[in-house]
């Protein structure tokens, strides 16, 4: 894609301009590092544009410190951009073993209700929905209903969804995917993570 050009023009009656600002849903998965990473580089994207964006976190800890999570709600409050509303759905269920898994499970449900809520009435522009493909990967929310409400938003909300195993379903409703493959990685080295690179 030279200069930004597509390699092929569809023959769908859309416009030039109605087919680029189309909404997308965008999914970055795979074993790799930077999915959570590339989908706050979007929102800071979305934020210059001055769109309002919800970040949904579906599996890190409420009390875990993101360092994206601080630079977002500052600008978000800068009044130059676009609005940020950070919302904390888990208790850190991927990182942390504990018994209250049916708990969690609600947990995700209830945050899978407030997306749905806010597509239907338009919130944001911009959804980052931070690990969700693991409550539709373990079951705890319905990927064909995520599919389907997806496909039915309304007007021009775009939607990324970060985490490993995304449901095939979800891959082929997608408008972009990328899979991260992790070729290196210092934890393999036994370095634990470091401020700075995974906060």
């Amino acid at each position: 894609m030279p200069q930004g050009k597509p390699s092929v023009v569809p023959d769908d009656g859309l416009t030039t301009r109605q087919r680029r600002n189309r909404p997308l849903v965008v999914v970055h998965t795979g074993i790799g590092k930077g999915k959570s990473t590339a989908a706050f580089g979007l929102a800071l994207r979305a934020w210059n544009q001055g769109w309002p964006i919800g970040v949904f976190q579906f599996v890190k800890s409420a009390k875990w410190k993101v360092g994206e999570e601080n630079a977002l709600r500052v600008l978000g409050a800068s009044g130059e951009g676009g609005t940020v509303d950070w919302h904390k759905m888990g208790e850190g269920w991927s990182w942390v073993q504990r018994d209250a898994q049916l708990d969690n499970e609600e947990k995700a449900r209830e945050g899978w209700e407030q997306v749905k809520r806010d597509l239907a009435a338009e919130t944001y522009k911009l959804y980052v929905l931070d690990e969700f493909a693991y409550p539709m990967h373990w079951g705890w929310v319905d990927t064909d209903e995520v599919v389907s409400v997806l496909r039915e938003r309304p007007g021009t909300q775009h939607v990324v969804i970060t985490g490993r195993n995304a449901p095939d379903a979800l891959v082929e409703c997608a408008d972009l995917v990328t899979d991260m493959s992790k070729v290196k990685h210092p934890m393999d080295a036994g370095q634990k993570g470091q401020r700075g690179i995974e906060w």
